[in-house]
């Protein structure tokens, strides 16, 4: 199942140049668009012209292009009523077609009338090409650029004979798409969270969820349905569909994937229609306030799902779902409105099957330790760890995304998890398990190389404490740690003292009335007895202090670095005056040299 670096990189570096040579055009926008807006023309005329290219391809055995058989077809069909579209998509051999004359040829060779003829071709298009485009809002550009005259240069741009876009495969297509929008992003300047993936991430994470995963086979193969909640162009579920075929060439995958940038959305439902897949399966919306697959349950989930975003906007729809309790997906509790990032695993893990569905899913490292006792991010960690689906989390290098050098972390979530290892978390510590990069890719420095990744897979599989190390002594390591997961609670405690009044205790109702002055809380292991800590810790001081039961929280939170922190002996204060006076001497004898040499 490994894929290469060699295979990554050169697939990375023909992408990065494709990708160049179309960003190029947009040097033809100069004046009538400002740089930030450059993709709201790039990005659709690249859906457009991969859909031209591939129409202008032949069908096997065929001497005609599957254009000039769609067009025979429509003459053929076109009074059939709603089966025409039928026999349209038959002819075409894809899930689209088009039913103009036109081609990029044609409109080039006609300037004067560029913006009406290419209208016309556009409304030529299948409806589902062009409900992609109306959600890109592409029509309303056509006329900004006809009255900027650049429309006409913009289609020679596209029809140039290096622009090919039959020639991609799905596995260039994504990255070159994943570059353009990338490129339109960092325009605008986004923030960390809103950051694309890169393929050795995504065979990562794709190989964790495979491992140690029992597939639902029959004899016709395995069957699976793999979800992303937040897709962008779709890379994450065809790489796990491209990993399941690896495994089994036959198997059946379904992927279904949500996402709410209609660029990016337009993107993967135009590759998923070029390959014949279902881009029915493919939602559009807003996944915490506009589920689109509510009721559905998958096998996988694999996302990436922005951090540091809030979530003001869904927040009216998120309440009232947290509100129905076990009947949401939010029931457990909601995060801070600055971070919405542990609702997305919320989603994630409600959309797995019981019993058996399993996510990897990207985090940044708040969702480890943030919130106090109690807090909604506090209860979603005690949700996931006290129903024993929290499997294993790993910290990722620093510097593996394009647009941010943050520490992030997958976490793997296994509904099937309590039948293996009950009561158990393994962490591993990945954070010096990588390469480094020839040319940096903005804030991408380091590749989790196919070395990298089996190492990682090797430590997952294993799930015991130990430190994996590179068997080639290069210093690439993974350490893990086998935790019981009720190490990871703790009781806050509210520790009280009485009020003193002429040096007795003040009562009310009998009971001792609690000096608000003097409170304290204690954060306290859950495996220890309050009562116990109490007299041990508190008891020699504070001989009258109570625990008020009535005001214990109990807290999760992962400390993570805690957890792989190395105590460094500090160098004796002797040897390092030797080593001082040493380096004097050495220095001072230097300079003794060099004087004597320019006396000479």
């Amino acid at each position: 199942m490994s894929v290469s670096e060699e295979k990554i990189n050169e697939v990375t570096r023909r992408a990065q140049e494709n990708a160049n040579l179309i960003w190029n055009a947009a040097n033809s926008l100069f004046g009538a668009y400002k740089p930030h807006e450059y993709g709201l023309v790039i990005l659709p005329m690249c859906v457009i012209k991969r859909f031209h290219d591939c129409l202008e391809t032949k069908k096997e055995g065929s001497d005609q292009t599957r254009h000039q058989e769609v067009l025979e077809a429509y003459k053929r069909y076109k009074d059939f009523g709603p089966m025409t579209a039928d026999f349209l998509k038959e002819a075409a051999g894809y899930q689209f077609y088009n039913v103009s004359e036109y081609t990029f040829d044609l409109l080039s060779a006609d300037p004067e009338n560029i913006a009406d003829n290419f209208m016309v071709y556009l409304n030529g298009f299948s409806d589902n090409v062009k409900d992609i485009l109306a959600r890109m809002g592409f029509y309303s550009q056509i006329e900004r650029m006809k009255d900027a005259k650049c429309l006409y240069q913009i289609i020679l741009d596209f029809n140039a004979k290096d622009m090919d876009m039959s020639k991609y495969s799905s596995v260039d297509m994504g990255y070159i798409f994943e570059n353009l929008v990338q490129r339109f992003s960092e325009s605008y300047g986004e923030e960390a969270g809103a950051h694309f993936t890169s393929r050795d991430i995504i065979y990562l994470m794709c190989d964790l969820l495979l491992t140690k995963y029992e597939m639902n086979t029959d004899e016709d193969g395995m069957h699976c349905t793999v979800y992303d909640m937040t897709m962008g162009t779709s890379q994450m579920l065809t790489c796990m569909e491209e990993r399941l075929h690896q495994l089994d060439e036959k198997a059946n995958v379904m992927t279904f994937g949500q996402e709410i940038n209609p660029f990016t959305m337009g993107i993967a439902v135009a590759d998923t229609m070029i390959h014949g897949g279902d881009s029915d399966n493919m939602k559009f919306g807003d996944t915490l306030s506009e589920d689109q697959f509510s009721g559905f349950q998958f096998d996988f989930c694999i996302s990436n799902p922005p951090f540091g975003i809030d979530w003001k906007r869904e927040a009216p729809v998120v309440e009232l779902e947290y509100k129905k309790g076990d009947a949401g997906r939010f029931a457990p509790g909601l995060p801070s409105k600055s971070d919405g990032q542990m609702l997305f695993m919320l989603n994630g893990i409600a959309k797995l099957k019981e019993g058996s569905g399993k996510m990897a899913i990207i985090q940044n490292g708040s969702s480890l330790f943030a919130g106090d006792a109690g807090s909604g991010q506090s209860e979603i960690r005690r949700y996931m760890i006290e129903k024993n689906w929290l499997d294993a989390i790993v910290q990722l290098p620093n510097d593996s995304f394009y647009n941010t050098g943050i520490a992030t972390y997958i976490w793997i979530i296994d509904k099937a998890k309590p039948q293996r290892n009950p009561g158990e978390v393994l962490l591993i510590d990945a954070s010096k398990c990588c390469e480094m990069r020839r040319k940096p890719i903005g804030n991408k420095r380091v590749d989790i190389t196919e070395r990298c990744r089996n190492l990682i897979v090797e430590a997952y599989g294993e799930y015991r404490t130990f430190q994996f190390m590179d068997e080639r002594e290069t210093g690439i390591t993974c350490k893990c740690k086998r935790v019981d997961s009720v190490d990871f609670g703790y009781r806050k405690v509210t520790v009280e003292t009485p009020k003193y009044e002429n040096g007795k205790v003040v009562k009310k109702k009998g009971k001792p009335v609690p000096d608000t002055k003097k409170r304290d809380t204690e954060m306290i292991s859950l495996e220890e007895d309050p009562e116990a800590y109490l007299r041990r810790e508190v008891h020699p001081f504070h001989p009258d202090a109570w625990i008020d039961p009535s005001k214990t929280k109990i807290g999760y939170e992962i400390p993570f670095t805690k957890t792989f922190f190395e105590y460094a002996k500090i160098e004796d204060s002797f040897e390092i005056e030797r080593r001082i006076a040493e380096r004097e001497q050495k220095l001072m004898a230097e300079l003794h040299e060099l004087f004597r040499e320019e006396g000479e």
